[in-house]
């Protein structure tokens, strides 16, 4: 199964780099199974700009999440916290592997409406 995921570009880049093997989210989909996450680099870039293989799904609670997932974050502890902020659990994508297009795609390639998802949306 494939879920597309709107991130910001620079996190979309140092996923696609392998800088930042770790997805963060506050909710993640409720179907199992998935196995390849693609990426909608939002604005200013707003095209599809590649996908990852999911090595699984961490869900924790925040301060057991960031010990586990630190090194390879991506952002900074600072975000980490605000982003989780309040919430009880937060989950991880882990990335397997990556792959790039070789040119971006328009979002209507993936989504008729053309309208990007505001945290995930599934994929046929």
């Amino acid at each position: 199964m494939k879920v597309l995921l709107s991130i910001r570009p620079e996190y979309a880049e140092k996923i696609l780099t392998g800088e930042k093997r770790y997805e963060f989210r506050r909710c993640i989909p409720k179907t199992p199974g998935i196995s390849t996450v693609v990426i909608y680099a939002t604005l200013p870039v707003g095209k599809v700009v590649g996908e990852f293989k999911v090595e699984r799904i961490l869900s924790e609670r925040p301060n057991e999440l960031w010990a586990k997932t630190k090194e390879y974050a991506g952002i900074t502890r600072d975000f980490f916290e605000q982003y989780f902020s309040g919430r009880d659990h937060g989950h991880a994508f882990e990335v397997r592997s990556t792959k790039r297009y070789g040119k971006p795609k328009p979002l209507t390639r993936f989504l008729e409406n053309g309208i990007a998802p505001q945290s995930f949306c599934y994929l046929n």
